[in-house]
């Protein structure tokens, strides 16, 4: 469900906002928020509530993996769109369940008029790494 309006958003985004995700912004256009659901340090999956505001989406990018590795997205609030290179956009809408394999090139964010978050879940596997790409063409994602 589309969400344009914070303050509704932020009843309905369960796992919370978060801080702003300093780190990581040079791989976003517009803002987006990190809620750490579990310390890497004390469990071998890692979980983190994404949120991102209208607009908000990050660069293509790729999560490498010897073997295993890869990512899920559980969407939790509000609506956004998963795009792998090559293929139509995939509308995100609370419950999708989203499994990105290792290797697979791919971007994710919120729609333009709506507040978005997903659980990501890194998925263990032997020398993981994550690629980051250009970013997505905005004349592209004016058209979704």
């Amino acid at each position: 469900m589309k969400i344009n309006n914070k303050e509704e958003f932020e009843k309905q985004n369960v796992f919370g906002l978060g801080d702003a995700n300093t780190a990581f912004a040079k791989y976003f256009i517009g803002n987006s928020y990190l809620n750490p659901l579990t310390n890497p340090k004390e469990c071998a999956v890692f979980l983190a509530n994404v949120t991102f505001e209208p607009g908000c989406r990050n660069n293509w990018h790729i999560h490498h993996a010897k073997s295993g590795g890869g990512q899920l997205l559980i969407c939790t609030a509000g609506s956004g769109w998963y795009q792998e290179e090559g293929k139509e956009p995939v509308s995100l809408e609370s419950g999708t369940v989203i499994t990105i394999p290792p290797e697979v090139k791919h971007w994710h964010g919120a729609k333009k008029d709506s507040w978005f978050s997903h659980i990501a879940v890194e998925v263990p596997g032997e020398d993981t790494s994550n690629e980051w790409l250009e970013a997505v063409d905005d004349e592209a994602y004016a058209k979704l």
